[in-house]
C-alpha cells in the first residue's frame, strides 16, 4: 500500500520496504558514533604509509630538482602530467552524480552522492599536487595567477596551461561549497545525537545553527538548486578545458577536435569506476546493502557500459580522422601508438576501457559485486593508461626522427603517483570515519514516509478519491 502511487506509474522502489527514517539516521551515523574497528585502522595505516612515500619522494625532488623524474627531451610531459589528468577524471563523477543527475531528477543518486562529492575535493587536491611540482619551482606556482604587481608582469592568457588554473581552481571552489551545503542538515543531525560535549561542539559549528525549520529547508533547497545549475557546466567545461593543453598544440596525436568530448566522457567513465570501487568497499565494510542496494549499483554499471561504449567509439574515430586527413605525421602518430614501441600500452589500454566493461551487457555481470569490483578497478587502470598514451606515445616520436626518444619512470615516477594513491585515501578514510558518507536528508525524501500518501489513512482517502477523479 505504501509504495502503491509509484507503482502505479511502472516505478519500484528505491530502497528496501523495512527501511525507516530512523534506521537510516541509525546506520549512517553509527560510523561516526562507535569506536572504529580493527579494519579501518588498518586501511588507515596502510594509507599513511603511502602518504610517508608521497613526502619522501617530493623531498627527494625538491632536493635534487625535476631530473629526478624520468622525463627527458623529447619526453617533457610524462607521468606527472598523465597522473594530473588521470586525477582530473576521477574527479568528475561526484559532481556530475550531484549535480546533474539531482537537476534530471534521478532519485538513485541519493545513495551514492555524497562519497562521491568527497572523492571529487580528494581527487582534484592529488590533481593539483601534480602540476605544481611540475613547475620545478613550486614556491613560484603564484606565477600563473593575475595578482598586480609593480612590475606589470601579467600571466599569458592566451596560454591553455592558465585556463587550467582557472578551469580547476573554479571547479575545486564550487565542488567543495557544494559539497559542504549538502552536509549542513545531516551534521545537525550528529550534533544532535552527539553523547559529548566537544561533538556537539565542533559537529554544531559546522551545522551553521541549523534547526530544520521550513524557513531553513526552503534557503538550503533553493541554494542547493542554485549551486547544482552552476556546477554543470563546469564539469563539462573544466575537462574539456584540460584537453585544450593538447589540441591546441601541432603535436601529432594531440592536435584534434574530438579532445573535448573524449576527455569528458573518459572522465565520466573513470569517475564512475572510481565510485563503483569505493562504493563496494564501504558498503561491504559498514553493511550499508540497504541504503547502497544493488540498483544502485547496477545503474552505475549501465552509465559505466555506456561511457565507456563512446570512449571506445573515440579511439575508433581518432584511427579514421587520421587516416582521412591524408597527413602522415598524424597518421603514423597513431599506428605508432599501436604497434611502436609502446604497443603493451596502447592494448591494454584498449582491453580495460573498452572491451571489459562490455561485460555490462550481462544482466548476471552487472548484478555480482565480484565482477563489478574486478571490472571498475580494471577501468581505473585503463584510463591511467589512456593518458599515458596520449602523452607518452605521442611525445616520444614526433616530426623528426633525429629527436625520437623513449622514455622510462624512475623510482621517484612511481613513488609520487603511489603516494598521491596513498594522499587521497589518507583523506578518505578521515571522511568516512568523521563525517556522514551517505546523505542522510536526501535519503529519507526518497523513502516512502516522505510520501504525503504513505500513512494508511491517507493512503485510503487517496484510494476512495482516485475513481471520483478518473
Amino acid at each position: 500500500m505504501s509504495f502503491r502511487p509509484i507503482a502505479e506509474i511502472g516505478e519500484t522502489p528505491l530502497l528496501p520496504e523495512r527501511i525507516t527514517f530512523g534506521s537510516v539516521s541509525e546506520s549512517i551515523s553509527r560510523p561516526i558514533e562507535d569506536r572504529a574497528p580493527l579494519g579501518w585502522w588498518a586501511c588507515f595505516a596502510v594509507a599513511v604509509f603511502f602518504l610517508g612515500v608521497l613526502f619522501v619522494s617530493l623531498a627527494y625532488l625538491f632536493w635534487e630538482g625535476i631530473g629526478a623524474w624520468g622525463n627527458n627531451s623529447p619526453a617533457g610531459w610524462a607521468w606527472d602530467i598523465t597522473n594530473f589528468v588521470w586525477w582530473i577524471g576521477i574527479g568528475h563523477a561526484g559532481t556530475l552524480i550531484s549535480a546533474i543527475l539531482f537537476l534530471f531528477r534521478q532519485k538513485w543518486r541519493t545513495s551514492i552522492n555524497r562519497f562521491a562529492e568527497a572523492m571529487t575535493i580528494f581527487a582534484v587536491i592529488c590533481a593539483l599536487l601534480f602540476p605544481t611540482i611540475h613547475v620545478g619551482r613550486p614556491w613560484f606556482i603564484y606565477y600563473p595567477l593575475p595578482i598586480p604587481n609593480q612590475m606589470g608582469i601579467w600571466p599569458n592568457f592566451k596560454s591553455p596551461l592558465l585556463w587550467d588554473v582557472f578551469a580547476v581552481s573554479t571547479y575545486f571552489t564550487v565542488s567543495l561549497i557544494f559539497w559542504y551545503v549538502g552536509l549542513i542538515p545531516d551534521l545537525a543531525t550528529i550534533r544532535d545525537r552527539a553523547k559529548t560535549a566537544s561533538r556537539r561542539f565542533w559537529y554544531g559549528l559546522f551545522a551553521l545553527g541549523w534547526r530544520g525549520s521550513n524557513r531553513h529547508w526552503r534557503n538550503y533547497e533553493r541554494g542547493y538548486l542554485i549551486l547544482a545549475a552552476f556546477s554543470t557546466p563546469l564539469v563539462l567545461s573544466v575537462h574539456s578545458v584540460v584537453s585544450f593543453d593538447f589540441a591546441t598544440s601541432v603535436i601529432p596525436g594531440w592536435h584534434t577536435t574530438i579532445f573535448p568530448p573524449y576527455f569528458v566522457a573518459g572522465a565520466v567513465f573513470s569517475g564512475f569506476a572510481m565510485v563503483m570501487t569505493l562504493a563496494i568497499i564501504a558498503r561491504t565494510a559498514y553493511g550499508l546493502q540497504d541504503i547502497i542496494t544493488m540498483k544502485h549499483l547496477e545503474l552505475m554499471n549501465k552509465i559505466m557500459l555506456v561511457t565507456g561504449s563512446l570512449v571506445g567509439y573515440a579511439y575508433s574515430m581518432e584511427f579514421f580522422i587520421a587516416w582521412y586527413s591524408g597527413n602522415e605525421y598524424e597518421l603514423y602518430a597513431f599506428l605508432n601508438r599501436a604497434t611502436g614501441p609502446y604497443w603493451w600500452a596502447y592494448w591494454c589500454m584498449v582491453s580495460c576501457n573498452v572491451i571489459s566493461p562490455q561485460l555490462f551487457w550481462f544482466r548476471r555481470v552487472r548484478t555480482s559485486i565480484p565482477w563489478m569490483f574486478a571490472i571498475s578497478f580494471i577501468i581505473n587502470i585503463g584510463m591511467w593508461f589512456e593518458r599515458f598514451v596520449i602523452i607518452v606515445t605521442s611525445l616520444h616520436r614526433d616530426y623528426l626522427p633525429s629527436s625520437w626518444g623513449y622514455f622510462s619512470p624512475t623510482i621517484v615516477d612511481v613513488g609520487c603517483f603511489v603516494g598521491s594513491l596513498g594522499l587521497f585515501f589518507t583523506c578518505f578514510m578521515l571522511f568516512i570515519r568523521w563525517i556522514p558518507m551517505v546523505a542522510m536528508s536526501e535519503v529519507k525524501g526518497v523513502l516512502p514516509e516522505a510520501h504525503p500518501h504513505h500513512h494508511r489513512e491517507d493512503d485510503q482517502a487517496y484510494a476512495e478519491t482516485k475513481p471520483a477523479l478518473a
